[in-house]
């Protein structure tokens, strides 16, 4: 037992500095040029946030696997020796809420601050915005854990009188007990209604922190994830057909080449503007809603270049430029379908198993199950793909919908030229769904991932909060992300196979 343990710290170790690594290497390879030995705090930050959302992922399979660690223990206290899951999972997760709500927010209220401005007065600056926000935090956290930071457990209250030990051992339908004399009560399934009662506890404040954490989550997750789950592989299917059949004129290329200049032109003109309001002071909500439609612009800017680059590859390279772009998007289109196969997996597996009570069938549970009983960690592996999935998706979502929805900001990961502010936020918004992916997980794989300390958190705890426990008995959550998923795909259906037209020019508000 305790060389199982043993080995299993040793395995969570290496994975940790694995993921450490492997994130290091993706900031380094996604990161502008413009940040390249600089904003290091960022930086640390960005690493720090990656490796919380992955190792919190990742331990509710060491969570399955410390479970079974002491399933055919064979003395008492066998389970005492396994590692403290229920402590690590509310270290992790109060980790993931402090980087959330104050340290990300400090990063990018530094990063962003007037860089005409000195160190100390940007970090004061930062520092006010966060403690305003911990004050707001803690003042809304303690007053809704004191009046309603209470768990209901609804329970049986059975009871049965004594009786001298039998002789012999008779069991039917309608004699569950010994001695059934029919006087007494000791099978639930006998118990009258009235026996029923609720069971009112005080949580302890960090399950209480995470569990508002995964609401905050939830919300966040349902509409990026329902919308990312479609567009994530439709997303890529489409975008092999949309794709550049042949190569260019050099006469259309400078056609097109002219009028992105034109666009660009205006662009640095817009963004010099708004860069004077900005010193003068007067930063008001049409300054800040400009500021968005240059920043999209830009973005469009950006994929109408690399589109016109791949139609007119130039160089001594030109035919292995477009070698390279025709088998881009024919890996896009193999991904696009696995993506797709992922996808619906994951819809059907939520409407039979979640949403109709009783289930139909476990469904992915009994395909994970399946596959450890083929190989240890096979299963385990095609878990935590699915998680990941998830996570995908949420960020495939919030691009989407940054680029058609006005109030929020767009903050797209391209490798090589991603600025960090772009970078904190997208972390900021994996760590806030990390939580509730983790939570949705271990509902819809709870088959899977009976008996564990995250399913004690996410299953009993938080689906029994006072005020709470009702988004989670109607399946809110769920069906707001089956329903949104429905309507993305319609919308790639409907519109998706068409090329995009150029945006033409823009208008600011004045």
């Amino acid at each position: 037992m305790g060389d199982f343990n043993l080995a299993l710290v040793i395995v969570a170790i290496i994975v940790c500095i694995l993921v450490f690594i492997f994130n290091v290497y993706l900031l380094i390879n996604y990161q502008h040029p413009d940040d390249a030995n600089q904003a290091y705090f960022p930086k640390f930050v960005v690493v720090l946030g990656l490796s919380v959302a992955a190792i919190s992922i990742l331990m509710l399979p060491a969570d399955i696997a410390n479970r079974q660690a002491c399933r055919h223990a064979i003395y008492n206290g066998a389970c005492n020796l396994t590692l403290p899951m229920k402590d690590l999972w509310l270290a992790i997760y109060i980790l993931d809420a402090v980087l959330v709500f104050f340290v990300i927010p400090f990063a990018m209220f530094y990063y962003e601050g007037d860089q005409d401005k000195s160190i100390g007065k940007r970090i004061k600056s930062a520092l006010l915005w966060v403690i305003t926000t911990a004050i707001v935090c803690a003042l809304l956290l303690g007053i809704l854990y004191g009046l309603v930071g209470k768990v209901d457990f609804t329970v049986r209250h059975l009871s049965s009188a004594t009786t001298p030990f039998p002789s012999t051992w008779g069991f039917s339908s309608s004699q569950q007990c010994i001695g059934g004399s029919g006087s007494h009560q000791c099978s639930a399934y006998l118990a009258s209604a009235s026996s029923e009662t609720t069971w009112t506890m005080l949580t302890t404040f960090p399950e209480y922190v995470v569990a508002l954490a995964t609401i905050v989550g939830s919300v966040l997750f349902s509409i990026f994830g329902g919308v990312g789950i479609a567009c994530l592989p439709l997303g890529l299917v489409f975008s092999f057909i949309r794709r550049p059949k042949a190569v260019i004129t050099r006469s259309q290329y400078i056609k097109e080449a002219t009028e992105l200049g034109k666009k660009a032109r205006e662009l640095k003109k817009a963004a010099d503007a708004l860069h004077q309001e900005e010193r003068s002071g007067s930063k008001g909500r049409k300054w800040r809603k400009n500021v968005k439609t240059v920043e999209k612009e830009l973005h469009l800017l950006e994929d109408d270049v690399k589109a016109l680059e791949e139609m007119y590859p130039q160089g001594e390279k030109a035919e292995t430029a477009w070698a390279m772009t025709v088998l881009g998007y024919l890996a896009k289109l193999v991904l696009g379908i696995l993506g797709l196969i992922v996808s619906v997996a994951w819809v059907a597996h939520i409407i039979i198993y979640l949403l109709i009570d009783p289930p139909l069938s476990p469904f992915l549970n009994e395909v994970f199950v399946k596959l450890d009983d083929i190989w240890g960690l096979l299963g385990t592996a095609a878990f935590a793909f699915f998680c990941f999935y998830l996570l995908l998706a949420v960020i495939a979502g919030a691009m989407m919908l940054g680029l058609r929805l006005f109030f929020i900001t767009i903050h797209p990961m391209k490798w090589g030229a991603t600025l960090m502010n772009s970078f904190l936020f997208n972390v900021g918004l994996i760590l806030l769904c990390s939580i509730s992916v983790i939570q949705f997980c271990a509902t819809a794989f709870a088959y899977y991932a009976q008996a564990t300390s995250a399913q004690e958190i996410f299953g009993h705890t938080l689906q029994s909060l006072r005020g709470i426990k009702y988004l989670y008995k109607y399946n809110v959550f769920q069906i707001a992300f089956i329903v949104l998923a429905g309507l993305t795909f319609v919308y790639y259906a409907a519109f998706g196979w068409r090329r995009k037209k150029p945006s033409g020019r823009f208008q600011l508000s004045t």
